[in-house]
């Protein structure tokens, strides 16, 4: 049997992570993901204001700080019972989605591609133009990239006052109130960044893409104009094919949203929702009583608001309601002290215990689980649990692979500029107030779920006296790039690992592509020392 072990550190990622791969007759049989470095957030917030963590937990990372400052304004509103009015809601969403708009677009162009232009793919016919497009400081649509995502970043400045790491969301709404000309120049910096987005990264408008609802859509899409073929998603298409991509990546089929972009009461905005009834009414599954939570929290605890991305869990062909309290991790192999059982966030802790090599733990990233099962998230789970018909039709046709979960970010800004722009618009309309005062925070608990840049993001915070008594926070990465939990189950990204072919163990370029495929934040996952 011809076996070997190889350990690789993984470049071009958000923080530290190191990937083992077990290879058996070139092909992977096993595989450990390690976030290799720890940073203790939570215990840094324990003791602090409550309103502390809307300054401390946007500097968990450099990429998506506006998200962790709406997950941690979101569990204060919900300490303070705070209704937040309609221009808040807007505020808040704009710049998240902002900021999901410029890391799309920089994780594709400036981490993902990069691997095209390497040796590993010098046979491949359409080499010279990645080349062209994707060498890293040189290539065409990285420079654009560059200029056009630090362009549309502006818009967070301009509603919050700085990216990254601001703090203008607060409980009961937003800081700032931006003047009608504030507004208008936001609206024209999305504009602008949409006429880069069409003309570059689409090759057509908006409108024609989203018309795209199944797989022969969009091969009639490719062949129906040069535009469309040579726009990078074009590229993206006809590289990947050529590739092969979309047979290596698959993982556990399971995907999980928390939901996101609370929908103001008034609002042209429809929200991306499939006209059918897609989340089933299924029972929950058995769990075994350790992965219960020791005190579930109600689902009656938060309001339960429109959103315009849908909350849900989806298992392999079936879509059920997203419930919080189902939420548990596991540290059967993560750098923290063992406990009994798999936790609700709200009864976990973060207690650094580095075993070294001689014991079974390999990685800080605890593995979160639903219903006791791993899960993916990022724009590919949002768009399986939103019901998008071309998504789930490559999911039925292909199944979940390295391809298609690149596709949804690709495509994902589709939906979000628009709806941005409707947004902003209804604000210069809308005079009602941007902020509600709320009652100095003593006691209570809460949490802020919200789909991230990367996907599901959640604060548990509990108050007793006035200050923060625990600070729970499970990340996008964290869910992808879970180690093992106490049954032996592979994280999403592991699971995707085994069963591909390594063309060359000293470079092993599809691992580097299926674990970028999830857009890994490491920095965000394993939280001086």
């Amino acid at each position: 049997m011809n076996r070997k072990i190889h350990i690789f550190p993984l470049n071009r990622v958000e923080g530290d992570l190191k990937i083992r791969l077990e290879i058996e007759n070139g092909v992977v049989s096993d595989a450990w993901s390690s976030g290799i470095m720890y940073r203790g957030f939570e215990n840094i917030m324990a003791g602090r204001s409550p309103l502390d963590g809307l300054v401390i937990t946007p500097r968990i990372c450099g990429m998506c700080s506006t998200a962790h400052l709406k997950a941690a304004a979101k569990a204060l509103d919900m300490i303070c019972h705070a209704e937040v009015s309609d221009n808040a809601k807007r505020i808040r969403n704009v710049a998240l989605m902002v900021e999901m708009l410029q890391n799309d677009v920089r994780q594709a162009f400036l981490l993902f591609m990069a691997d095209f232009t390497g040796p590993y793919y010098k046979d491949h016919p359409l080499f010279d133009e990645a080349v062209r497009r994707y060498e890293p400081l040189k290539g065409q649509t990285v420079i654009q990239t560059v200029r056009e995502s630090k362009r549309l970043l502006e818009i967070v400045a301009i509603l919050g006052g700085q990216w990254p790491h601001s703090s203008f969301m607060i409980p009961g709404g937003v800081a700032s109130v931006p003047s009608a000309t504030a507004v208008m120049q936001c609206r024209h910096l999305l504009n602008t960044y949409r006429e880069w987005y069409e003309h570059r990264v689409l090759g057509c408008t908006l409108e024609r893409w989203l018309k795209v609802k199944s797989r022969a859509d969009m091969d009639a899409w490719l062949d129906e104009k040069d535009a469309h073929k040579e726009s990078d998603l074009g590229f993206h298409i006809r590289f990947s094919r050529k590739a092969e991509l979309e047979k290596i990546g698959r993982g556990h089929g399971n995907f999980i949203s928390f939901g996101s972009l609370e929908m103001p009461e008034h609002t042209d905005v429809t929200g991306f929702r499939n006209p059918k009834n897609w989340v089933s009414s299924l029972n929950p599954i058995e769990l075994p009583d350790r992965m219960l939570p020791k005190n579930p929290v109600s689902s009656d605890f938060c309001k339960n608001e429109p959103t315009f991305f849908p909350s849900g869990f989806f298992m392999h062909t079936d879509a059920r309601p997203f419930y919080q309290e189902n939420i548990t991790e596991d540290v059967a192999y993560a750098w923290f002290n063992d406990e009994t059982d798999a936790r609700h966030p709200f009864d976990g802790t973060t207690q650094p215990y580095a075993t070294g090599s001689e014991g079974k733990k390999y990685s800080w990233t605890k593995a979160p689980r639903y219903e006791g099962l791993p899960a993916e998230t990022g724009p590919l789970a949002e768009m399986i649990i939103g019901g998008h018909p071309l998504f789930i039709d490559l999911l039925k046709t292909e199944g979940p692979n390295l391809f298609v979960r690149e596709l949804a970010r690709l495509v994902r800004s589709a939906m979000l500029i628009p709806a941005a722009d409707i947004w902003l618009r209804e604000l210069v309309s809308d005079k009602e107030n941007f902020f509600r005062i709320c009652d100095k925070i003593e006691e209570g608990e809460g949490f802020g779920l919200i789909q991230a840049p990367r996907g599901a993001l959640g604060h548990w915070v509990k108050i007793k006296e006035g200050k923060i008594e625990t600070y729970q926070i499970v990340t996008p990465t964290a869910w992808n790039a879970s180690p093992r939990d106490a049954d032996g189950i592979r994280g999403p990204w592991e699971e995707s690992l085994v069963g591909t072919a390594i063309r060359d163990v000293e470079n092993p370029v599809e691992a580097g592509h299926i674990v970028r495929s999830y857009d890994p934040c490491l920095v965000c996952a394993v939280h001086v020392v």
